[in-house]
């Protein structure tokens, strides 16, 4: 049996713990606090179409008691990863895969990226600092992700599926590979629509598009996605941010097969709803900023590409996240995407 480890069981983990398990592999969990203690007390409930399901799944903080995997998928932000490195490796065989469902570009982006840039077989300081990752892991190791489903953590031990099912995947390099059709399969037998991409990173950044636009933008309004698509002045805003995204990800190869408009509308038609940063900030949790917003301009700088709507809402993001305390501003992050003056301003 595929033995596959959530780490970071919460909403978006302990939802693709219950399908990987319906799919047929034998899945364990890490997670902390009253979340674990719920877990391996009653099991991880899932609800989803009015319907629940409880399942009883090994959970543990310790992964030394579960043993070495076949895949490991991490559900950790982007920025919580590097401090708890060391807990990883009792999961990691040579064989095993390490699978970042992450939001924003991902550590392992520019491992057989063919993206023509001197990026190529590099990390990105704003992702990676340091590469911490990318020289313990190994980008060898990475089967990359891009998370569509919405869910909801509604009380410890208990996920809300709200909606989507949909969790492409993909090979640094684009091939359909044995290790990532098998993921596949086993994420397809449990109900999730998960297609293996060849070129996954199109599909990094027409996500981004949105984190790095609307995300700053949420966060800095308390305003939900429909009311920033639908008022003129901040579509405007929205607009010109998403211009200079999409300027930086064709310079690295990406391909847009969306024009703005489209992608603004889509994310206005969600009624309601607030993206995941600003939730950080209702709720006063650590911001994820940096892999969705920082590393935009990182490469923009490293490519000398101009963005001043990214590096306006970026900069303003920041400062309050760092007044509110739920943000560390690094000097090394900051000398990574500051733009210099121009025109000897």
């Amino acid at each position: 049996m595929t033995k596959v480890c959530i780490f970071g069981a919460g909403a978006i983990g302990g939802y693709l713990a219950h399908a990987l398990h319906e799919g047929g592999a034998e899945v364990s969990l890490i997670a902390r606090g009253g979340h674990l203690t719920a877990m391996q007390q009653n099991g991880i409930t899932v609800i989803k179409d009015g319907s629940e399901t409880t399942y009883k799944l090994a959970a543990t903080d310790d992964p030394h008691s579960m043993g070495r995997q076949d895949y490991v998928i991490s559900a950790l932000k982007a920025h919580s990863v590097a401090p708890v490195m060391d807990l990883f490796k009792p999961l990691l065989a040579d064989h095993t895969a390490l699978v970042p469902a992450v939001n924003g570009i991902p550590w392992w982006y520019f491992h057989k990226a063919g993206s023509g840039t001197a990026l190529e077989n590099k990390w990105l300081e704003t992702v990676d600092p340091g590469g911490v990752q990318w020289k313990g892991f190994g980008p060898e190791r990475a089967i990359g992700c891009v998370v569509y489903p919405a869910c909801e953590l509604v009380q410890p031990g208990i996920i809300a599926h709200k909606s989507g099912d949909r969790f492409s995947l993909g090979e640094p390099d684009g091939q359909r590979s044995e290790r990532a059709m098998t993921l596949s399969k086993l994420m397809r037998d449990g109900g999730l629509r998960a297609p293996v991409k060849p070129r996954l990173r199109d599909e990094i950044w027409i996500k981004l598009w949105g984190n790095a636009t609307f995300n700053p933008a949420s966060t800095l309004t308390g305003a939900s996605l429909d009311l920033i698509g639908n008022d003129p002045a901040c579509r405007a805003v929205i607009r010109d941010a998403m211009a200079e995204c999409r300027h930086v990800g064709e310079a690295v190869g990406a391909r847009f097969n969306v024009d703005i408009e489209r992608r603004i509308n889509a994310a206005a038609e969600i009624i309601g709803h607030k993206p995941s940063t600003c939730q950080d900030v209702e709720q006063g949790r650590p911001m994820e900023l940096d892999a969705l917003t920082s590393s935009v301009l990182e490469l923009a700088r490293r490519l000398n590409i101009a963005t001043p709507t990214l590096d306006a809402l970026a900069a303003l993001v920041r400062l309050q996240g760092a007044v509110l305390g739920l943000y560390e501003r690094r000097p090394e992050i900051e000398a990574a995407i500051v733009a210099k003056p121009r025109n000897g301003a």
